[in-house]
């Protein structure tokens, strides 16, 4: 009896572990059985679900999105541009219904019009949470805007005079222009999307956290903190992009696969950031509410401001993220362009060196900078850093188009289609053209004012980046300065692929050699 008692132990034992799998194995059974048998039934129409891929009972439009689930940015411009209205609705057994707009009517009622009905939205926050947790670009409401008004001295136009002055001049010219001037010396390749990435984590993380953080040398290997920052986007982005939104989360309760992965990575930024918070509160120093003249960065001023450590920690972590892969994203997809358009280039090297040949950059002369500002624009509207953008409707409402809303739905718009939309930029769309960002199409008159809503790479309305300004004051020091001293030349003349992640990127980086220019133009 006591060997028959032990087996039944034995045998719950194993039960109890095998359970989750059981009733995976039985789900996906079924899945295959109702996959099978509605394949081939009656398409619904375009009354049912809208404009949109083709749909059918019980599992949507699963079919389409896994036959394009390696191009679904291609995928969706398309059948957004055979959309009347450029608007589309999703649905797929697994996923939430999905309306996608490329339509600025439509982009100025969900981000300022009606903003209060389309928060980011638990849905959203649950895909980011274990990595953003609470911080600004993972919140809604009075957490949201609270963190806001922290953030937004940072910004403020002193605050972007002063970070031209100590943070760009001193990297840029200190650590920057050395290590290429090395590698043209040496001739050796160098990836310039990685470098950029080091450039921007390194001020970003003076800007916020006041420290520096490591070597632009690039026969250096890339820092364990970067590997888990890029590990933890890489796995949160592609759990919004999983055709079953259950697969996650089952391989989270079980802790195995990239969910496992993901958990290590976010304990290991985690740990980083909290070891940063606790090093400057001990440089602040205990009861002590004054900020020196060293200590001028975000992260001082919200220990001062006494806020929670956990808050903190989140927020740090959503600025480095947005700081160190937006602008050198933009910044490599805009030279591996001008390599691609001498003339453009041959142009804004006449710009940029006639502004200041005989010194630095400062903060007005950047400013004046029309043609590369095009450049970047032209580029981030081929090539934008964030390729969507997702809210989720509260209550029913309907679009300015006519497209119907249901509470719950997950609403998207979308800059990598917006820029391929002939509506909005005409039949040469596809054409890396700066002259477009000019009045009457011809360079050297004055810029454009276009609709953010036409081209929200910033988002727009309530929820604009704080950081645009600083971001364009940015990229515009970096690309003019290695200008007029460089030419920079991929090595290969293969097209790059742009991967769309939490932040988007040039899958592989982007070789080239570098190559000094005969004067400092």
């Amino acid at each position: 009896m006591e060997v028959i008692k032990l087996d039944m132990e034995i045998f719950t034992s194993l039960f109890s572990l095998l359970q989750p799998l059981v009733v995976l194995f039985v789900s996906f059974s079924v899945f295959h059985v109702m996959l099978c048998r509605f394949v081939g039934a009656r398409k619904l129409s375009g009354d049912d679900y809208g404009h949109g891929p083709p749909t059918y009972p019980i599992i949507g439009c699963l079919i389409s999105f896994y036959k394009n689930k390696t191009r679904l940015l291609d995928w969706y411009t398309e059948l957004l541009a055979e959309s009347v209205t450029n608007t589309i609705v999703v649905w797929r057994l697994g996923a939430r219904r999905t309306i996608v707009t490329a339509n600025p009517d439509n982009v100025e009622y969900i981000l300022k019009t009606n903003f209060s009905n389309f928060p980011k939205g638990k849905p959203f926050t649950e895909i980011l949470g274990d990595f953003l947790g609470y911080g600004i670009f993972n919140v809604d409401g009075e957490l949201w805007l609270a963190q806001r008004k922290l953030a937004s001295h940072a910004f403020s136009t002193n605050s972007l005079r002063e970070f031209v002055v100590n943070t760009l001049q001193d990297e840029v010219e200190n650590h920057l222009v050395p290590v290429l001037e090395r590698s043209a010396e040496a001739a050796v390749v160098v990836d310039l999307q990685e470098l950029f990435r080091r450039v921007a984590s390194n001020m970003i993380c003076k800007v916020s956290l006041g420290i520096d953080r490591c070597s632009l040398d690039p026969s250096l290997p890339v820092l364990p903190l970067d590997s888990a920052f890029d590990m933890a986007s890489e796995i949160c982005a592609r759990r919004g992009a999983a055709p079953l939104f259950l697969i996650w989360k089952i391989k989270k309760w079980l802790g195995i696969g990239s969910e496992r992965k993901l958990k290590d990575a976010v304990r290991e930024v985690h740990a980083y950031v909290a070891e940063v918070i606790e090093d400057k509160k001990q440089k602040i120093g205990t009861g002590d509410n004054e900020i020196s003249s060293d200590q001028q960065d975000l992260l001082s001023r919200l220990i001062v401001s006494g806020h929670e450590e956990e808050m903190i920690r989140d927020m740090m972590i959503s600025f480095i993220l947005a700081g160190r892969d937006t602008t050198s994203a933009a910044m490599t997809w805009l030279f591996w362009l001008l390599s691609c358009h001498p003339e453009i280039e041959r142009e804004l090297l006449k710009e940029t060196s006639a502004m200041a040949p005989e010194k630095m950059l400062d903060y007005e002369s950047l400013k004046k900078l029309k043609l590369l500002k095009a450049c970047l624009c032209e580029s981030m509207r081929l090539y934008p850093p964030v390729a969507w953008d997702s809210k989720h409707a509260m209550e029913d409402d309907t679009l300015p188009d006519g497209t119907p809303v249901r509470a719950g739905d997950r609403v998207t718009y979308f800059p990598y289609g917006m820029g391929r939309m002939e509506a909005l930029w005409g039949k040469d769309r596809f054409k890396f053209k700066p002259s477009r960002w000019f009045n009457y199409n011809r360079l050297g008159g004055s810029l454009k004012e276009v609709c953010p809503y036409s081209f929200p790479v910033f988002q727009a309305g309530p929820r604009v980046c704080l950081g645009k300004e600083m971001a364009f004051i940015q990229m515009k020091y970096l690309v003019a300065s290695i200008l007029r001293r460089f030419e920079i030349r991929p090595v290969s003349s293969n097209r790059p692929v742009f991967v769309p992640l939490l932040t988007a990127h040039m899958a592989g980086g982007l070789k080239v050699l570098v190559h000094k220019r005969d004067v400092l133009r």
